[in-house]
Order: C-alpha cells, then sequence, then structure tokens
C-alpha cells in the first residue's frame, strides 16, 4: 500500500505530450522517415516546445514494426503507454509513475483503501525498497515485518530497480494468498524469509486511552480522510479528562493526507503560523500552508510529547514538524523516515493516471524532511531485547518528560 501526501485530480499532463502527441499521428507508419526535431507542437488540451533529437526513437519504432517477432501482440497504443512509462522513469524519482488503464484502476482502488494484501507502507530508502511501516493488526503486522525491513525479494522477483508501484502490485493479490519476502533486517548480516498470507486490508485509524497518572494518550495509525474527524473527538475526550499532559504517538504512521495533519496542526497552532512549506524547487514559488487557527490551547499549560520513529512518514513528519519547530511539543523517539515529497495524481485520460513528484516539504524553520526525516529532541532507541521483554523505553521517556 502506497499512500500520497498530497492527492490532486487535474486536467490533461504536459510531462509527455511530445511523444504520446506526434506518435498519436504517426502510429502505425512503417514507412514515414524519422523526424529530426520536433519542436512547437501544439494542440487544443496542451503546447510542448523541445529540441530534443527524435530521430532515434522514430527509428527504433520503425524497427520494432519491421522485425520484432513480437510486434504483433503488442498495440499501437501500448507502445506509446510503455514510451510514456519509460519518460517517466528516466526521472529517476521512485515516486513518479505512469498508470496504463489496468494499473490506473488498481491504483485508485488502493488510494481509496479497497484492495487485498498484506497491510504495509513502503518507500525508497538510500535505492533499497525499504518498509516504512506495517499497519496494525495487518498480515505483515502479524508475520513481524517491522519499519526499516529492506526487501530484497518478492516471490522470486529482486527488487532491484524495482519503482514501488510495482513492488507494491506484487505485494497486492487476492485476500488468501501467500507472497514470500526475503528481507534484511537492520544490525542483521543474513536476510530473513517471511511468507505472508493476503487478507482484506481494514486500516486503523485511532485510539485514545487515559493514563492512570493523568496522561491522555492518542495513537495514531494514519491520516486517512477520517482522521481530522476522529481527531476533533480525540481532543474532546482530552478536554473532558481535565489532563493538560497528552502524548500523540506517531510511531509507524506511514502518513496519508496533507489536509488532515493541516487540520490537526491547528488545534495548537494560531492562524499566522507555518504549518508546511511546499518547496517547488525554483521552478515557481513555494506554498506556505498555514494554520487554520483553531488554538484551543492558547494560553493553557499544555504539555504535549510526540512520538516517532522510522516508520513515522509523510503527514505525520509534517505534523510532528510543524509542533516542533513552533515550540508546541517535544519529539521522542527514533529518527523519522524521510518521505517529504509531495505527489500529484493527475488524470492524463479518462483511463490513464500520472503520479509525480512536483514539491518537497519544509518544516516551518525550513527543514528538509527529504534529506534525512525529523530528529527527535530526546533520542530513545528500542532494541529486540525491549520487543522481546514488552518494554517501550520511548513511551516510558514521554511520560518521564510529562511527569517532570
Amino acid at each position: 500500500m502506497e499512500k500520497n501526501s498530497r492527492t490532486k485530480y487535474v486536467g490533461f499532463a504536459v510531462l509527455f505530450i511530445a511523444t504520446a502527441f506526434v506518435a498519436g499521428i504517426y502510429v502505425g507508419d512503417v514507412n514515414r522517415p524519422e523526424i529530426d526535431k520536433v519542436i512547437g507542437i501544439s494542440n487544443k488540451e496542451t503546447e510542448v516546445a523541445t529540441s530534443a533529437d527524435f530521430s532515434p526513437f522514430w527509428k527504433v519504432w520503425n524497427t520494432l514494426n519491421q522485425k520484432s517477432l513480437t510486434i504483433s501482440s503488442v498495440s499501437d497504443q501500448d507502445k506509446v503507454y510503455g514510451a510514456i512509462s519509460g519518460l517517466v522513469g528516466s526521472l529517476n524519482d521512485p515516486y513518479s509513475e505512469f498508470f496504463p488503464p489496468a494499473e490506473a484502476t488498481s491504483f485508485e482502488d488502493q488510494i481509496a483503501g479497497n484492495f487485498d494484501g498484506i497491510g504495509m507502507e513502503v518507500g525508497s530508502k538510500d535505492g533499497v525498497l525499504t518498509v516504512i511501516a506495517p499497519l496494525k493488526d495487518t498480515p505483515a503486522y502479524k508475520a513481524g515485518i517491522q519499519s526499516g525491513d529492506k526487501i530484497l525479494k518478492i516471490d522470486n522477483t529482486v527488487t532491484t530497480n524495482l519503482n514501488i508501484d510495482d513492488a507494491i502490485n506484487l505485494m497486492r493479490r487476492p485476500k488468501g494468498t501467500t507472497v514470500t519476502l526475503t528481507i534484511l533486517r537492520n544490525g542483521e548480516q543474513q536476510p530473513r524469509v517471511i511468507t505472508i498470507t493476503r487478507d482484506t486490508i481494514n486500516i486503523p485509524t485511532l485510539d485514545t486511552n487515559l493514563r492512570k497518572d493523568g496522561i491522555f494518550v492518542i495513537t495514531l495509525y494514519s491520516f486517512d480522510a477520517n482522521s481530522a474527524e476522529l481527531f476533533r473527538g480525540a481532543m474532546q475526550q482530552f478536554v473532558n479528562s481535565g489532563s493538560n499532559k497528552l502524548i500523540f504517538d506517531l510511531r509507524g504512521n506511514p502518513g496519508g493526507y496533507l489536509d488532515a495533519a493541516v487540520d490537526m496542526a491547528s488545534w495548537f497552532l494560531p492562524a499566522d503560523k507555518t504549518v508546511v512549506t511546499e518547496d517547488y524547487g525554483g521552478r515557481q514559488p513555494s506554498d506556505v500552508i498555514k494554520s487554520k487557527g483553531y488554538n484551543i490551547f492558547a494560553g493553557k499549560n499544555l504539555k504535549f510529547v510526540i512520538l516517532i520513529d522510522g516508520g513515522s512518514a509523510s503527514a505525520s513528519e509534517i505534523f510532528s514538524g510543524a509542533m516542533k519547530d513552533n515550540g508546541v511539543a517535544k519529539l521522542v523517539g527514533a529518527q523519522s523516515f524521510g518521505k517529504g515529497s509531495v505527489q500529484e495524481v493527475i488524470n492524463v485520460t479518462p483511463d490513464t493516471i500520472l503520479k509525480v513528484t512536483v514539491a518537497r516539504w519544509l518544516t516551518p524553520d525550513g527543514t528538509s524532511i527529504s534529506e534525512k526525516g525529523l530528529t527527535p529532541d530526546y533520542p530513545v532507541a528500542i532494541t529486540q531485547n525491549d520487543i522481546l521483554n514488552k518494554v517501550d523505553p520511548q513511551m516510558d521517556k514521554a511520560v518521564q518528560l510529562l511527569n517532570n
């Protein structure tokens, strides 16, 4: 499962129309001469200008039509889709991908949360397919998959050079089937082989707990479409409890929707405070996203700690960074994942989709989440012995800070 931090549905993409438009004019013409250059092509939907030499593309197109043994089984439209996929792949961005019709339908099901699979978020870490976090009570969680596990093989498919969405599609199959993952865990020398039985994934969202010592704990598992409303209810419970000590547990939370993170941050910030900045790399002005200004704890003695770890990504990092940089909360735990890129989901045609990275997230102080994630104010590691003994030194540290 892979969620985008931000999802937009807009019009026709302009990123690859040079290939798509020209091919659309000349598909099937085996004998047409190569075009040396394509400059200033335009139609009613978009425009493109390039000095790129297109003759190699057309030479390969014609050669395949003339010589390929299997060309009769591939339609011209599928060749265009393949060319577009190659164009997007040239970006060397694991989060950008083009989806032809069948894959587009699967992707739409995925971001809607309607799918069978094993229930974990994956991303690219130093060029390696890596588990961001298994979702609570899913097959991956029950099988012992951990944040930071490097996925070397999915069944018999080596993941080197496999893009993220292709990897997700290999893991997403019907309920009751199995998938075998070969993983390398941090601190271990030999890979592990784990076989997991797929199931229908129902993503958990939020739990609350008022501890006996008066500390109120909110555990959020994902920033989905319902998270902001559920958080509102949790905030009401916190206020009604009479406590001023709050722990927000975002460990293993792989993120989700930007709007949910902004809405939640707004409970703690006045309207003039920055939640996050979208940096477009100089292609257009940065978009500074401000709090909605609920700020219900203004003037109150709120004591607030956020728990993060290597499974905290995307919207989790946006919320945590906003709280840290604005002096609202302290971060306890381990370095976050570092999923700080903004993806747009664009309808290219009625049945194809482009997912493309358009910007990077910056915390209010200008820290790039993508570069290394967030560093906690109080780093606390959890060891394998802690897990085996069912102790939680990160939670213990948060409790200590609040009680002191």
